[in-house]
């Protein structure tokens, strides 16, 4: 479905890496000395650059991830055109989220500074044994296109799977949506 992406480096040679490392990890609640403890995400600056928010398994969490990357992104001063491709994205992973995989679901937003870009990651809690409601009432032509959208508006699009079990599927929009 993905193709998995670890080489991911920021303009500041590694920087990138290093908080994307630390988002990832602290999804599957690891501490750099390797001590698992309950996942918690802390509480961020406005200012910050990376931005992470808890949804809960709930069809209703895709409006509640828009709502939330909607008011960072004006926070943020990204352009309308991104601002719709980046809403578009996080509906799609959030969706797929809620119907394909088990709670829980977490929202990561990271905007890279000097490239411009937005790295959008949603944490699940890996496969569910069966489909959500909502995919379980349509007919196969109702629904499965939502990654075909993320691959063609997207600069890269990846998973990357958590020895918890938990996987975080992330996309990343470039400066000029495509």
């Amino acid at each position: 479905m993905y193709a998995t992406d670890t080489s991911l480096t920021g303009p500041a040679g590694g920087t990138l890496v290093t908080q994307r490392a630390a988002i990832l990890a602290a999804a599957e609640g690891i501490t750099p000395d390797n001590r698992q403890v309950p996942v918690q995400i802390p509480a961020q600056q406005p200012s910050c650059n990376d931005r992470s928010w808890p949804l809960l398994h709930r069809p209703e969490a895709v409006a509640d991830a828009r709502h939330r990357t909607q008011a960072i992104l004006e926070h943020w001063h990204v352009a309308e055109d991104i601002t719709d491709v980046v809403l578009l994205v996080v509906s799609e992973l959030v969706t797929n989220a809620v119907e394909h995989a088990l709670a829980p679901v977490v929202l990561h937003l990271h905007r890279e500074r000097a490239e411009h870009r937005i790295w959008i990651g949603v944490t699940d809690g890996g496969p569910a044994p069966r489909d959500g409601a909502w995919t379980r009432s349509c007919s196969h032509d109702e629904h499965g296109r939502g990654l075909d959208l993320v691959k063609a508006l997207c600069e890269a699009h990846g998973t990357c799977a958590h020895t918890n079990g938990h996987s975080t599927h992330w996309a990343r929009v470039a400066p000029t949506a495509a």
